[in-house]
């Protein structure tokens, strides 16, 4: 069963009139939810609300979750529920987040740069959406630096995503391994090697990332790598 199947199921249990984050409490109440399900839509309904961060939903927006999540023929429509549904709930986006962040950190721990979970998955997945117009609007800035903060996810989380996604952002190497300036190199070699541990399919599979999305680290992979050759080359020199 595909995991688009799985989400129509969740879908079809809602009752006529409820929102979606019903959804996110219902898993949330499960002995072992489904973290998987629960990535995907949060992702999407996330990005529905973050559509118009920037003043206008573009093709290039809409089309990305495609990208994102590799939707088969035949299952767009069950992605398209979740986004029409989310982009019809009147509940702000912060309402979202609040019940995405107490799915995946029920225990409301605070997490930093060195910390990778979940919730820094979703948050790169909506940087990906954000991008896709091949722009970086200063209200998709916000937005997402707000939904960071909901997360629970501290500023070096929020930089060092952004530095790794957006062309053009400060992209100091240290911001990118998310740690401190001034870091010693063995400091930096463990964060790299942590990150590309962390990088590894396996491993983004079993903190709830479906297979179908597992391509978003490529990019993520790739500053991580330009990062440790950049402060490696400079300590070799």
């Amino acid at each position: 069963m595909s995991i688009w199947t799985r989400i129509a199921e969740a879908l079809a249990a809602l009752v006529r009139g409820e929102p979606l984050s019903v959804v996110f409490e219902r898993l949330r109440g499960e002995t072992s939810p489904e973290k998987s399900i629960g990535f995907t839509i949060a992702v999407i309904a996330l990005g529905a609300k973050m559509a118009k961060a920037d003043g206008e939903v573009s093709r290039e927006e809409v089309t990305a979750f495609r990208r994102i999540f590799t939707v088969p023929d035949g299952e767009e429509a069950h992605a398209a529920r979740v986004f029409n549904l989310a982009r019809e709930d009147i509940a702000g986006f912060d309402a979202y987040a609040r019940k995405i962040a107490y799915l995946f950190n029920p225990e409301e721990r605070r997490l930093c740069a060195d910390d990778h979970h979940v919730l820094l998955d979703v948050l790169e997945a909506l940087f990906q959406i954000a991008l896709a117009d091949g722009n970086y609007h200063p209200g998709e800035d916000d937005f997402l630096r707000h939904v960071a903060g909901i997360f629970g996810l501290d500023d070096g989380c929020f930089n060092a995503v952004r530095a790794r996604l957006v062309e053009g952002a400060p992209r100091d190497p240290h911001d990118v391994l998310g740690i401190p300036h001034g870091a010693s190199i063995d400091m930096a070699r463990t964060a790299w090697k942590r990150l590309v541990r962390d990088t590894h399919p396996d491993v983004m599979t079993a903190r709830g990332v479906p297979p179908e999305a597992v391509h978003l680290a490529e990019r993520r992979l790739i500053a991580i790598n330009a990062a440790w050759e950049e402060l490696s080359g400079r300590e070799a020199a």
